[in-house]
């Protein structure tokens, strides 16, 4: 890959220029990712770093860039800063700071997928406004930068002309909302067919699946415990029943399951039944009520509640957003 023009579809509109920034260590994917997609929606891409030449990604992946000496900031539409664990080392590359910093005074947009949320920070460009990275480095992010509202959970957040996103693929998702945002739904349909993307995660997804957000269980005892749990979401999976499984007495299982999982089992339970049903909202068409029995949460009422609680938007809203059926 380099910065030279890409081949656009047939078709397709101009919709503007988009410049990544990467540095020494960036993430591959991060790059990657949303330079398809910006590239196969008709955008002009093109790649800076610090110094013109082959720039290795932390897997050592070369990528030929544009030196920021050699580019102008004010011609972008879109700035994005991928990330990467050379992120915080880039940090330090005040040349590199000043120039985001004067190319975001003039772009359209901005936006950094993963930690390059880190060099935005240290831009200034992120005081006073909730973001998101990565969910590995977001206590980092709150406590280096503490003016700076970080939320964790979200796929990716927009505040005005500024966007974040959470790790590594959900960049795609980012540069899909923009490319929707820009030039229309059909647009974006025809580029998530082409990469055999969904059309559009919700913003507001949660980054973590159930074992991500809590920690895995360090028993066998509790590991078949937390098995049953997702083997079955929908079945009774009481404190009585689980106690049960384990062996153990209800109040036993309570005090161990919440001491070495980090939630108790009824609130597991609950995250474990709220994933089963947005993957059944995603990939299947059921009545709501039908997933709402199946996934145990006895009527659709119950589980619009719950899912407002935990997800932050209603299931149908979640269907009608996550849910595409391509033909």
């Amino acid at each position: 890959m380099d910065d030279a023009t890409v081949p656009r579809h047939p078709g397709a509109v101009d919709p503007g220029s988009v410049t990544l920034v990467i540095f020494d260590g960036y993430q591959a994917l991060d790059l990657a990712g949303p330079y398809d997609v910006f590239a196969e929606a008709g955008y002009a891409c093109s790649i800076v770093a610090l110094r013109a030449g082959p720039v290795r990604s932390n897997m050592g992946m070369p990528v030929l860039a544009t030196g920021i000496a050699e580019t102008d900031p004010t011609t972008a539409d879109t700035m994005i800063v991928v990330g990467g664990s050379g992120v915080h080392a880039a940090r330090s590359q005040r040349e590199l700071v000043e120039w985001i910093r004067a190319a975001a005074g003039c772009a359209q947009r901005v936006a950094s997928v993963c930690s390059g949320s880190f060099l935005l920070a240290e831009a200034g460009l992120l005081d006073g406004r909730r973001v998101t990275t990565h969910w590995n480095e977001a206590d980092r992010l709150a406590h280096e930068f503490p003016s700076v509202e970080v939320d964790c959970k979200p796929i990716f957040i927009r505040e005005g002309r500024l966007w974040t996103s959470a790790g590594v693929t959900a960049g795609m998702d980012l540069a899909l909302a923009l490319v929707e945002a820009d030039i229309g739904r059909d647009a974006a349909l025809r580029v998530a067919r082409d990469l055999v993307m969904y059309l559009r995660r919700p913003g507001n997804q949660s980054q973590f699946s159930v074992p991500l957000w809590s920690a895995q269980p360090a028993s066998d005892v509790l590991r078949k415990v937390v098995d049953a749990i997702h083997t079955n979401p929908g079945g009774r999976n009481t404190i009585a029943d689980l106690a049960s499984l384990a062996g153990l007495s209800p109040r036993h299982l309570q005090r161990r399951f919440t001491k070495e999982i980090g939630v108790p089992p009824a609130a597991y339970v609950e995250r474990a039944r709220i994933e089963a049903a947005q993957r059944a909202l995603a990939e299947r068409d059921d009545p709501v009520e039908s997933i709402a029995r199946r996934c145990g949460f006895g009527s659709a009422e119950t589980l619009r509640r719950a899912f407002h609680r935990l997800v932050g938007i209603a299931p149908s809203e979640y269907r009608d957003r996550f849910h595409t059926a391509y033909t």
